[in-house]
């Protein structure tokens, strides 16, 4: 049998309430209390039941952490960074995958069974129906890697995809090319249009260049070497893949070609994950500050749940270039 409540009170002295408003949080309880059940609790190993805790106060401490892109190494990132600073705030994550799925309904029934204190969706691809889904259904949600809105239903964290699509034309553009590409994601996702949105901004911002749009089938490192694949029969003299993980299977489809990157082509990819800083692939790409819009969507959904009426805001990050070598230097 495991040690209990009741165990500690009996080593304190004290009566199980008191033991059971030290463990609760706001609960009053003076500080001689306190100690003489801190100190007993830790001489007996005693820890406090969370879901016994959860019927008193009326919260579970469980976030839900949905995301829908299982396929792309980077989900492991935003995992690890997920999980660990939910529970470095006395959190735990309940996480759900959403691969295929578009109908979040589904997803609410399942987070309204484990009783969810809050919800944070983690999808660059989802459209803002669906983060704003959860609020309808009444749980405080944040949408990281989300859209940006001058006017959000539901609070945003991410970077502006729009403006990476400019940052990586103009990338392009500073080096020389003058017929580019932007080989994108699923054409429904939405960091795609934005990203596409940017890039043929900044191509109409100069004269003599051409541009031209595709989109592989997903954000897959197959789909970026099947798409390129494809294009190899009339290429572009570089491209801006939408996701390094596209850009990667890009690069295996133009060396299986026989083609050399970026002697013959040039690539940038987005997102600056792990993969692309291997010395054998030393990708050109676009930095997203993953662990800081990590933190911030904790910090959000945190804050929304002791305020359910706090007005929804977006916060998004700065987006650089990481020089690699896969793109000519800079004159």
């Amino acid at each position: 049998m495991g040690v209990t409540l009741k165990d500690v009170a009996e080593r304190a002295g004290v009566s199980r309430s008191a033991v059971s408003r030290t463990f609760t949080d706001g609960a009053s309880v003076s500080a001689k209390t306190r100690a003489k059940v801190e100190k007993a609790a830790s001489e007996l190993g005693y820890a406090p039941n969370a879901l016994a805790s959860s019927l008193t106060t009326g919260r579970t401490k469980l976030i839900g952490l949905i995301a829908n892109n299982f396929h792309n190494p980077l989900i492991l990132e935003v995992f690890d960074l997920f999980t660990r600073g939910l529970q470095d705030r006395g959190l735990r994550p309940l996480l759900v995958n959403l691969s295929d799925a578009t109908d979040p309904a589904a997803s609410v029934r399942m987070l309204r069974q484990y009783s969810v204190d809050g919800v944070i969706v983690a999808s660059s691809t989802l459209p803002t129906s669906f983060a704003e889904a959860f609020k309808t259904a009444g749980f405080p949600v944040v949408h990281a890697f989300g859209r940006w809105s001058a006017a959000p239903d539901v609070p945003v964290v991410g970077i502006d995809n729009v403006a990476c699509g400019r940052m990586a034309a103009e990338a392009l553009i500073a080096r020389g090319y003058r017929r580019i590409g932007f080989l994108g994601g699923p054409a429904t996702a939405t960091s795609t249009q934005d990203r596409a949105t940017g890039f043929l901004e900044a191509v109409r911002a100069h004269d003599g260049i051409s541009a031209r749009v595709t989109y592989a089938e997903a954000y897959t490192f197959d789909a970026g070497r099947a798409e390129m694949q494809r294009l190899l029969t009339e290429p572009q003299e570089a491209y801006f893949c939408g996701d390094d993980l596209l850009a990667v299977g890009a690069l295996s489809a133009i060396v299986d070609a026989e083609l050399n990157v970026p002697g013959d082509i040039g690539l940038i990819g987005l997102n600056d994950m792990e993969m692309s800083r291997w010395q054998n692939i030393g990708l050109t790409t676009i930095h997203q500050p993953v662990a800081q819009i990590i933190e911030a969507a904790i910090n959000l959904v945190v804050a929304t749940i002791e305020e359910p009426d706090r007005p929804a805001e977006v916060r998004l990050f700065a987006c650089h270039v990481v020089e690699r070598r896969t793109l000519r230097a800079l004159p």
